[in-house]
């Protein structure tokens, strides 16, 4: 549960994300921060999250102490997968307040240490990819209450005759008619989006990107 309440910011967006894997409020401080905790709801590899998890104390200059909290705490199905204490900053922001960052962060890497977790900081350049847009994309159709199984089906077993198809392969290959395909898509990005189908998502997902069975995998 987060520690502390995330309080209104007219310098930056707040808000509370629509997240299930978040134990308490998604709260954010930035779109950047929001865009990190939509990642962690798409990513199969997360299982839970929470915010603004536990404060941290360190020591400044006159040796007085105080206390930080970072972003995250993310933790990951694998039982092999330490969870992840983080925190995200822009890198422009990082240049300019490292002196005042760095005591921060080197108390958090030391308690993250302790506790068997890692410590990271988390960029525009972790977040801001293809992932993140298809992710955004994707996520809409995951939240079906569920899919056609019929239709689902039909897409899983066309997919498992062959190595890979092109999204509009695959739906060409059930039916030529636009007005069949249109009751599909949604149903495949359903199906992409529940990582039921394999796509590279690290790359912008479109009608001509690959996709294939994972029972083929």
């Amino acid at each position: 549960m987060p520690i502390r309440n995330i309080p209104k910011n007219y310098r930056n967006v707040t808000g509370v994300a629509a997240n299930s894997k978040s134990e308490g409020k998604a709260m954010y401080e930035s779109t950047l921060e929001r865009d990190w905790l939509t990642l962690l709801q798409f990513s199969a590899d997360v299982e839970r999250f929470e915010v603004q998890p536990v404060k941290v104390p360190w020591f400044d200059e006159k040796d007085k102490e105080r206390s930080y909290t970072p972003d995250v705490l993310v933790y990951y199905r694998k039982s092999g997968h330490k969870p992840l204490l983080c925190e995200v900053k822009y890198r422009d922001e990082l240049r300019e307040k490292w002196l005042q960052f760095k005591p921060k962060f080197q108390a958090a890497y030391r308690l993250a240490k302790d506790r068997g977790w890692r410590f990271k900081l988390i960029t525009e350049k972790h977040i801001r990819t293809p992932l993140l847009d298809n992710a955004k994309f994707l996520l809409p159709f995951t939240r079906r209450a569920s899919a056609d199984s019929e239709l689902a089906s039909l897409l899983l077993s066309t997919l498992t005759k062959v190595e890979s198809y092109s999204v509009q392969e695959l739906l060409n290959s059930i039916d030529t008619n636009p007005m069949v395909q249109a009751e599909y898509i949604p149903l495949l990005w359903y199906l992409i989006g529940t990582m039921q189908v394999g796509a590279d998502l690290t790359q912008k997902l479109t009608m001509a990107s690959t996709v294939w069975s994972v029972a083929n995998d």
